[in-house]
């Protein structure tokens, strides 16, 4: 922890303490505020979401800028999104081929119409189309790294000298509404569609406070850090491979490839590991490891928010969010609910892409997590969501962003 010109920073080990203690305070806020739980709001999300606002009222007061180191974050997503693979079996990815190439088709779509709506809403205020994209899927679907990413060329091209601090706050207020979406969609569905789980399934994220079955050695836990670390290290290999052949991947991507591959040579040879356990495929130690890594990958996400850097262009982006959230929302209803089944999965699933639709993957985990959490596990939109969003929307980005910044 260092002062430095009204700067106090925070390096990594407090970073995380924090997050922890946002993850607990977000945990109490819920169990005492009813509404929060009853609409599945993610704790992260309400203790981050808190202790933003709190930073940003001290910055208000004294003048005095918190700031976070967040490498440790980024290690936490990595860890989930490996353990969101190695819960991967070949059986559940042949099951979710389908359902999978629907859901991609869907989103597909959205994009095109994310970025038709930013353009139109923008053009509405007078200002360029670029910056329309900066509300569309550079920000929304793609997240503070794809904005982060594309904003420099967006000034350089388009002679937009914000263009950073207008994707920046997009992205940041999209994650915020992301994060609030998703559990009150699936209670709407659940609830209007008398809809239940048909067959009770063991969480891919935590483990259910009164499960018979959550047992846990120190062993069982090391036992998945370890396979975990495996995982990362091929997931590093394959993430250096490919930057090689001049592909960029997020390292999480890689790694969850990684555990999907690891699951499936494991379980199909029938190999055990020098620990002389079976590989932990599906195992509550997983399924806490990811708890654990998301929520706080989650909760230090949203705390390290520093909103008062977005009030100049609230105006703009307000009006840009609005018309976002509304046809993210009926989309999300009217489309992706019916075409994915109208079931129990697909009300999960419509957690999920609140989550996509205008926050970020952990969201859109975090989401359906909440909702399993409460209201039964969906094993089949834990694996199609991560495989859309961590991999595919990345792709299908990089190509629309430049087309529609020529075209449009």
């Amino acid at each position: 922890m260092d002062w430095v010109n009204g700067i106090l920073r925070f390096d990594s080990f407090f970073a995380v303490t924090i997050g922890i203690l946002v993850l607990f305070i977000g945990r109490q806020l819920n169990s005492v505020f009813k509404p929060l739980k009853e609409f599945s709001i993610p704790e992260p999300v309400t203790g981050g979401i808190l202790f933003s606002v709190l930073i940003a009222l001290i910055y208000s007061v004294s003048d005095i800028a918190i700031e976070f180191d967040l490498v440790a974050r980024d290690v936490l997503l990595v860890y989930f999104f490996t353990t969101i693979g190695i819960n991967a079996s070949l059986k559940d990815l042949l099951k979710g081929g389908l359902p999978l190439v629907i859901l991609l088709a869907i989103t597909i779509g959205y994009m095109m119409v994310q970025n038709f709506t930013g353009i139109g809403v923008a053009t509405a205020f007078g200002l360029d189309s670029s910056v329309g994209m900066l509300g569309g899927s550079v920000s929304l679907i793609g997240g503070h790294g794809t904005a982060i990413a594309w904003a420099p060329r967006i000034s350089e091209g388009y002679g937009i000298s914000n263009a950073m601090e207008i994707g920046v706050a997009c992205a940041t207020f999209g994650l915020i509404l992301a994060s609030l979406m998703g559990g009150p969609i699936a209670k709407f569905l659940i609830t209007k569609h008398d809809l239940k789980p048909e067959k009770k399934e063991a969480l891919d994220i935590g483990v259910a406070e009164d499960s018979s079955n959550g047992h846990i050695t120190g062993f069982d836990f090391l036992d998945a850090v370890f396979s975990i670390h495996v995982c990362v290290i091929l997931g590093y290999i394959l993430n250096e491979s490919i930057a090689e052949m001049g592909l960029q991947l997020p390292l999480f991507v890689t790694c969850l490839f990684a555990g999907i591959v690891m699951t499936n040579i494991v379980h199909n040879i029938g190999f055990r590991r020098i620990t002389g356990t079976r590989w932990p495929a599906r195992k509550p130690a997983v399924a806490l490891i990811a708890d654990i890594a998301l929520g706080t990958f989650l909760a230090m996400s949203l705390m390290s928010m520093q909103l008062w850097t977005l009030i100049d262009l609230a105006g703009p982006i307000f009006a840009i969010l609005t018309a976002q959230f509304i046809i993210a929302v009926l989309i999300n209803i009217f489309i992706v609910f019916p075409v994915m089944g109208k079931n129990y999965d697909a009300a999960v699933i419509c957690s999920g892409f609140g989550g996509i639709s205008l926050g970020s993957t952990p969201t859109a985990m975090a989401n359906m997590s909440a909702v399993s959490l409460r209201y039964g596990n969906s094993h089949l939109a834990f694996i199609i969501v991560p495989l859309v969003c961590a991999f595919f929307i990345d792709l299908v980005n990089a190509l629309m962003i430049p087309y529609f910044l020529a075209n449009f």
